[in-house]
Order: structure tokens, then sequence, then C-alpha cells
């Protein structure tokens, strides 16, 4: 199954897209970037603490953290954050 798949077996729900987010986790230096949410979704990049996402305005509830969809800023592949670590 898909992450894609997974996600439409869940409530998404819709937050106003497009704002700016900082990374910051108070436990290392960085924030895993994975390929969806929860803590089993590959990781696929690390964000340094500082640097800036623009969250996409979809987010989902699973593994006790609230996932935020987001892009990093300048590129286009998105992938998924605990909202913890980006400030919400």
């Amino acid at each position: 199954m898909s992450d894609m798949e997974r996600l439409s077996e869940q409530a998404l729900e819709t937050v106003t897209g497009g704002e700016d987010r900082v990374v910051h986790n108070d436990a290392v230096n960085y924030a895993n970037v994975r390929r969806g949410p929860g803590l089993n979704a590959d990781v696929f990049f690390r964000i340094d603490n500082g640097q800036h996402v623009e969250t996409t305005g979809t987010w989902v509830d699973k593994d006790g953290y609230r996932w935020y969809e987001i892009r990093l800023a300048g590129a286009y592949e998105l992938g998924w954050i605990a909202g913890s670590l980006i400030g919400f």
C-alpha cells in the first residue's frame, strides 16, 4: 500500500497553506523530513535548525504527533514533518 493510499484511509485536515515556519529541534540540530506522515515513513532528507519550510495546508494526526506536509524553501519536492519541530 502506498503512502497516498494510507493517507486516503485517514481523515486529512486542511489548514491555511503557504505558512512559513522555522525548523527547531531541541534534542539535535536537525529535523527529519519523511515521505509520509508517521514514524515508520522513510526519512529522505534532514533539515538543519533555523531553515525555513512552507506548509502546504495538509496535516494528519499519527503516532502521537501532528504531521504537516511541507515544501522546502526553493524546492519542489514535498515531505512530512512533525509539527512540534516547526513551531506549531
